[in-house]
Formats: C-alpha cells, sequence, structure tokens
C-alpha cells in the first residue's frame, strides 16, 4: 500500500500530491474525493482562501483536474466525491464565497457541498464520451471527529447524545466503495447517491448555468487554465 500524506488546505500541497501520484502510478482507476471539514468561526488558509471553500471545494476540484489526463488514459474510470444533504441547505453566493462580508460555519458548510455537487454534474458533463464517470454521494451521519476542532454549539451539546446512533467509519464508506467499484455503475454519470441508491439532489444541483459559473471561479481561484 502507498500512502501520501498532503495538507490540501494549500495549493501547493495539492498539486505536489498530484505529482506524487502521477509519477507512482502509470495508471488510476477511481479517485475518491473524501476531504472535508467544518469551522464555526472564520480560518483563511496560506492562499488566502476561507478554510472551509478551500478545503471541502476547491482542493477535490484541483486534484481531480491534475489527475484527469491520467484517468482519461486508464478510462473506464470513475471519480467520486464524498457530499452530504447538507447540500439540500446550501446557497452558492458568487460575491461572497470567502465568507468575508458575512461568515456561518453551517453556510460555509452547505456552500461547499452544494459546490461538490455541482462540480461533479459539470464534471460528468465535461467528460462525455471518455468513458470516465463522475458521481457524488452522501455518506450519512458517520461516527467521527468532524468538526471537533471548531464546533459549533449544537454539535457540542446534541453529537455526544447522536452518536451512538451514527454509523461507524466502515459503515460509511459503504456508499463510496459501492459507487467506485459497483459493475452496473461503470456507465453512470452525474448521479448522486446515498445508502447505496441513486437519488435527486437539490433543484440548484441542475442549474447548468450555475455550475459552469462556478467551474469558471474556480479555475481561476486554483490557477489553472481553462479547457479550450
Amino acid at each position: 500500500m502507498d500512502v501520501f500524506v498532503a495538507d490540501l488546505t494549500a495549493q501547493s500541497e495539492v498539486r505536489r500530491l498530484a505529482d506524487e501520484v502521477l509519477q507512482r502510478f502509470s495508471r488510476l482507476d477511481v479517485v475518491v474525493n473524501n476531504v472535508g471539514g467544518y469551522w464555526n468561526t472564520r480560518h483563511v488558509t496560506v492562499d488566502g482562501f476561507e478554510w472551509t471553500f478551500a478545503l471541502n471545494h476547491l482542493a477535490p476540484f484541483l486534484l481531480t483536474n491534475l489527475l484527469l489526463d491520467r484517468l482519461t488514459h486508464s478510462a473506464p474510470a470513475r471519480v467520486v466525491t464524498v457530499s452530504s444533504n447538507a447540500h439540500s441547505l446550501g446557497r452558492i453566493d458568487v460575491e461572497d464565497l470567502q465568507g468575508e462580508r458575512s461568515y456561518s460555519g453551517a453556510q460555509a458548510y452547505n456552500q461547499s457541498k452544494l459546490a461538490n455537487v455541482l462540480f461533479t454534474y459539470e464534471l460528468a458533463r465535461r467528460l462525455r464520451g471518455t468513458s470516465v464517470t463522475a458521481n457524488a454521494l452522501h455518506p450519512g451521519a458517520v461516527s467521527t471527529s468532524f468538526g471537533a476542532e471548531d464546533p459549533a454549539t449544537i454539535q457540542r451539546l446534541f453529537v455526544p447524545y447522536i452518536r451512538p446512533f451514527m454509523k461507524s467509519p466502515a459503515k460509511g464508506a459503504v456508499t463510496s466503495i459501492h459507487v467506485a467499484s459497483a459493475p452496473e455503475l461503470e456507465k453512470v454519470t452525474g448521479r448522486y447517491f446515498a445508502n447505496r441508491k441513486a437519488k435527486k439532489s437539490s433543484k440548484h444541483t441542475y442549474d447548468e448555468a450555475a455550475a459552469a459559473r462556478l467551474w469558471g471561479i474556480s479555475e481561476d481561484l486554483v490557477g489553472l487554465a481553462p479547457a479550450v
């Protein structure tokens, strides 16, 4: 097993990780984007971006794009991005993506999870005809240390009571593994899954203009040249 370690809040680290992966593997069958976090107060990364948006959206956006040629040449291949049902509460505020004017930990998280799904659907559209699929999913409520570094009041008060009813990390990974490996999903793309089943995501995720706009903004923020 090969293990690569990187701080995905820093774009230089994302690029280093991609370089190491490309040097080590001549083909890539699956990329599972499962990076993310929640912070109740606003933090800024070394690149000057709001932490939640940078880690939850920009990191998988950049990493996937850096690995895309290798995935395409390895096709059939899959990109799986872990989102959350919290995406249904999200809104993409293009005038304040970084939460500089108004910040809420919950709003920042919900926005980033909506961005995950918009990114996935736009990626699926851009990959038509390549035999590389792109799907997003909700893993369920999983018992981990998620959000423990800077939790909201509701997390501090209620998570200890509901933790016994939350999924174990192994069970929380079931849908990710299913979407990444199920033979019957080899040609399924641009879908959203929960409990191993495809389901409708929120109406905002089907706004193709919003997805394309977010893609362009994200390219600028991570320094990627637009695809020709």
